[in-house]
């Protein structure tokens, strides 16, 4: 977790270690059960145990809770030690299970009924229901709820023996049936289970119930902060008597509750995958459409970007649904600088240049990285006289504005030559098999030797070097936002989460390993599969791609800026636009409202509330527009308050302009107020030089060449210095002031 981002579970912390509680200590704990794989709801609970206590230079421990030996494996916790270590995490010494304190809880058991507050009941699981009352009603005794404590003794000695069957009783606690808390009407501690333990073996025939063994374990381990879901909050009462009335060897630990992890178009009951995987609905835990990590590792997601993906949903109080197009932004990040970009033609149409030199090969220099990523690299690609494009890049009958390969059409290939279609085969069936091209021998690198603009520049291989490769394109695994809440989840499932592709790429990639990423150009991000073959599976694509259904939308066309310019306006919406361009805003922006009385009732809501037209017009038509495209704006959290708090920060510094659509992004999928928003992810702009100059002296050192070069006339490497400063920072330095900040660093 982020050094400067701040929630209410780091402020308790913050307030504990000022008052000396628990002698300065911070362990916190990571307690999964070892009954199937961790998900990605898992992953936020493991960045905030063990990012705390590494924050607060703790210790945060990693525990099997395995107490219930049906359900658990010991390859669950093999997969879970390694997908912990995956996201960052160690946990040095401190691996625990709940096993190993069997003795010491069924310890506490006895004592706990030697001192007449837990029993030994007969009651069936339909009599302890029945028993227990309602919410309205007070519950009524177990018959053997009195009993004296050595006749309870003896029996939860016979239970222990294996005197009774299974189900035939368990110990309960006395606590209080006349509790508005149902959890407190002297809920069950041990049952009788009888299974092979993976740790233990046949040693017990009783096993403790979560209630009872979760507070103990924490007790035993001296854990300060035990932080766990909503769900449990009811439980934290059972927790506290629990700790309050056994003996335990130090300070009593205290249970915090934040809000889940729910992604939409996901399920994470553990049931429910582990039942898509033994019905093949998958091809396994790891498989790359499953929100396990191990299906997140397989699929190439680099373990920083789910960090990053927790830490922007932030710890709170509230549950909220969060839209998966937020991890697909953290994912592009974190692989906008470490993936080389190469080309591969998922989809193939043979293209023949008919004027190429029969027999010639040209080797042209392709570089791995674009302009704005500051690395260096190449490879030579071979170019000749039969290529592959994509097969969506040629159109025989093109729509308006098409930029790629027609008829007559002439189009740029990336590194390579101009080239004009001038023929389209087909076969028998009328399917178009081949395109014959000429090219422009002066047009080598894709320059225009007679200043002529072409607009459209393709991908493409050589057929002759190209190597076939087993593409796999990922989608989510549902169609519906909240699949669990269906009758039958698996019937919206999605039919199309999973397409296979028999591709061409580039011959170097022929040689990648196994978890090798790579930037398919004009594609998406891929990484090549531990499958036997060249398979490569995309991690995500380039932009948004996937649509779930959604409602019809009758502002659609007026809500599209492209569709909003290309239209002449009307004259009253000529006066609208005139009105809002007399406020400040730009007359491109303003256009774009004029002809949307939805979008400029939402404006002028805003500008209500912060008299910024021209910030709020900024937000409203570059980034509101484009998220109501599939989503009506009523159906998204956002609203015209929230977006003009939003302007507001940036105007008054507490954000920067980076920060500020981040900060909007976060508004369109949670159901919550800017400067909540803010405080949780600690968003506050940097504008301390004493903060960031430690910062640039550090990377002025790492990098000597980049200084001597910059200093010998390469002045875009002042950008290099700059981008990882604001990378550093999370975007939270002050923009301006690291520029000058920099540029002093470097001139000294």
């Amino acid at each position: 977790m982020s050094d400067e981002s701040s929630n209410f579970l780091r402020e308790i912390i913050k307030s504990d270690l000022a008052a000396g509680t628990h002698g300065g200590a911070v362990v916190t704990r990571f307690p999964p059960e070892p009954n199937g794989y961790l998900h990605i709801g898992h992953a936020k609970a493991i960045c905030v145990d063990f990012g705390l206590a590494r924050e607060f230079g703790g210790q945060c421990n990693l525990r099997m809770d395995d107490t219930n030996p049906e359900k658990e494996e010991t390859e669950y916790v093999s997969s879970i030690k390694a997908d912990v270590r995956w996201l960052g995490f160690e946990w040095g010494d401190g691996f625990y299970n709940a096993s190993d304190y069997f003795d010491r809880m069924y310890a506490c058991a006895e004592h706990l009924v030697r001192e007449g507050k837990a029993y030994v009941c007969f009651l069936s699981g339909d009599e302890v229901r029945e028993y227990r009352g309602t919410v309205d009603t007070s519950g009524k005794p177990s018959p053997t709820r009195d009993a004296s404590a050595e006749d309870n003794l003896v029996e939860l000695r016979k239970m222990r023996e294996g005197a009774y069957a299974d189900g035939h009783c368990t110990l309960r606690a006395k606590i209080d049936l006349t509790s508005s808390n149902m959890k407190l009407r002297d809920p069950p501690l041990y049952r009788i289970r009888r299974a092979t333990h993976h740790n233990t073996g046949d040693a017990w025939c009783i096993y403790p119930f979560y209630d009872y063994a979760h507070p103990l374990e924490d007790a035993f381990e001296g854990i300060t902060h035990s932080i766990c879901t909503l769900e449990f909050q009811d439980n934290r009462a059972i927790y506290d008597w629990v700790v309050a009335n056994c003996p335990i060897p130090t300070w009593a630990p205290r249970q915090y509750e934040m809000a889940r992890l729910s992604v939409a178009y996901t399920i994470t009951s553990k049931r429910k995958l582990i039942q898509l995987v033994t019905d093949g609905h998958v091809r396994g835990w790891d498989d790359p459409r499953m929100p396990t990590l191990a299906g997140f590792r397989r699929r190439g997601v680099p373990p920083e970007a789910i960090v990053d993906f927790c830490e922007r949903v932030g710890v709170g109080k509230a549950d909220n649904l969060v839209d998966p197009k937020l991890l697909d932004a953290c994912i592009r990040d974190a692989l906008n600088h470490e993936a080389p970009r190469v080309m591969a033609v998922l989809d193939p149409l043979k293209v023949t240049v008919t004027n190429w030199p029969e027999g010639t090969v040209d080797m042209l220099p392709a570089s791995y990285w674009p302009h704005d990523v500051p690395k260096e690299g190449e490879r030579d690609v071979p170019f000749s006289g039969t290529l592959y494009v994509d097969r969506d890049d040629f159109a025989e009958v093109p729509p308006k504005k098409w930029r790629r390969l027609a008829p007559g059409a002439e189009v740029r290939l990336r590194y390579g030559y101009l080239i004009t279609c001038t023929e389209v085969v087909k076969d028998a069936d009328g399917n178009v098999t081949e395109l014959r091209c000429t090219y422009d021998p002066a047009s080598r690198g894709g320059t225009s030797p007679d200043g002529r603009k072409v607009a459209g520049t393709l991908h493409w291989v050589s057929a002759a070097h190209s190597v076939p490769a087993e593409v796999r394109l990922y989608e989510p695994l549902f169609t519906v936002p909240k699949p669990a809440a269906e009758e039958d989840y698996l019937k919206v499932l999605n039919p199309s989460a999973l397409t296979v592709m028999s591709a061409r790429v580039e011959p170097g990639l022929a040689s990648a390993a196994a978890g090798d990423r790579f930037q398919f150009e004009r594609t998406g991000y891929f990484v090549r599969d531990a499958d036997e073959g060249l398979v490569f599976n995309r991690v995500v694509t380039l932009k948004d791609r996937f649509r779930p259904k959604a409602p019809e939308l009758a502002e659609r066309k007026a809500v599209v800026a492209g569709e909003a310019k290309a239209r002449t306006l009307s004259a009253a919406e000529e006066r609208r636009a005139t009105a809002l361009a007399e406020r400040g805003v730009p007359a491109e922006q303003a256009a774009i409202l004029a002809q949307s009385s939805r979008m400029l009732s939402f404006f002028e809501a805003a500008v209500s509330s912060h008299d910024n037209a021209r910030g709020v017009a900024a937000l409203v038509t570059n980034e509101l527009m484009r998220a109501t495209k599939d989503t009506p704006v009523e159906d998204l959290p956002i609203t015209p308050a929230r977006l003009a708090r939003t302007v507001a920060l940036v105007d008054d510094g507490t954000l920067s302009s980076k920060l500020g659509r981040k900060l909007f992004a976060a508004l369109l999928v949670e159901d919550a107020e800017p400067d909540d928003v803010v405080a949780a992810r600690g968003w506050k702009q940097i504008k301390d030089p004493a903060v960031l100059q430690p910062i640039i002296d550090e990377l002025v050192a790492a990098n000597p060449d980049k200084v001597a070069a910059f200093r010998a006339g390469r002045d875009r490497l002042k950008g290099f210095f700059v981008g990882q400063v604001m990378k550093r920072t999370g975007g939270q330095a002050d923009p301006g002031l690291v520029q000058r900040l920099v540029g002093q660093a470097l001139e000294a």
